[in-house]
């Protein structure tokens, strides 16, 4: 594109004079004001002469190879898929994590088809910030279950749950899944670590109702599971204690344990 100092070189080199209007005409668009300052040449120059050497630079410029690219700079590696989603910090081991040997970066890395995401909703609560209560579900337990709830841990000698809160997975939708279940695992962890920042120190994990996404999660067997070192219960739906005297009967033997684990911990009885 010809600037407009060029343009005037142009026409001064070829023995032409430019116009400039001096009043605006009617309806017409405003002269955009601008000031430049045109480049010194020695007036002897012939036009002529003037007008070939313009055609030489032009010319000369048009042919001058483009410099390649910069090379991008080495980005650090990102922070694993759960942590990134949930906007949770790295730890310390993955920042100080030292840079792969070139041989191994080097290496293609295997292409894998995209997955389908497990899917779950939690509702979760936590008792003195000590134990997490997990519901599985997409409902927060109703009135009556939260009274059984309350009566159950009061006879236990344990503190009063906090309001239930909704955790769901995946965080977002249309996201690449290569690993479903390890994904979904890292997130739960992510979850478990992030309550931190709650001011929560938590010792033991209560999951009321079944769930085979959450069986699958947490490797359930017998009712007990670890989760992030923490050890866990889980136990029937709190629509089945509530229906159920039976139920309610055979968590006795469950709730002695409990007032024994939470008073041995450091926390007191009622």
């Amino acid at each position: 594109m010809t600037t407009e100092p060029q343009r005037l070189q142009y026409l001064e080199a070829m023995g032409l004079t430019a116009w400039v209007a001096r009043f605006q005409l009617p309806h017409a668009r405003p002269t955009e004001a601008c000031e430049w300052e045109l480049p010194e040449r020695p007036a002897a120059s012939p036009p002529a002469e003037r007008l070939h050497a313009l055609l030489d630079e032009a010319e000369a410029a048009a042919r001058q190879p483009t410099p390649p690219p910069a090379a991008e700079p080495l980005r650090a590696p990102a922070p694993k898929r759960a942590r990134h989603l949930l906007g949770i910090a790295p730890t310390d081991e993955e920042v100080d994590a030292k840079p792969r040997p070139e041989r191994e970066q080097a290496m293609p890395r295997e292409k894998t088809s995209a997955q389908e995401p497990l899917r779950f909703t939690l509702q979760v609560a936590c008792l003195a910030g000590r134990w997490l209560v997990v519901v599985p579900g997409q409902a927060t337990p109703d009135a009556s279950q939260g009274q059984l709830l309350s009566n159950l841990f009061q006879a236990a000698g344990l503190g009063q749950p906090t309001a239930f809160e909704t955790f769901r997975w995946p965080p977002m939708e249309n996201l690449p899944v290569e690993a479903p279940l390890d994904e979904a695992r890292e997130g739960l962890q992510a979850f478990i670590e992030g309550t931190h920042r709650r001011g929560w120190a938590l010792e033991r994990v209560l999951v009321f109702g079944q769930d085979d996404t959450l069986v699958r999660l947490l490797g359930t067997q017998q009712g007990t599971f670890e989760l992030q070192g923490l050890p866990g219960w889980q136990g029937p739906a709190l629509a089945e204690l509530v229906q159920s005297a039976a139920a309610k009967r055979e968590l006795w033997p469950t709730l002695l344990e409990w007032r024994r684990a939470w008073s041995e911990s450091g926390g007191s009885d009622d």
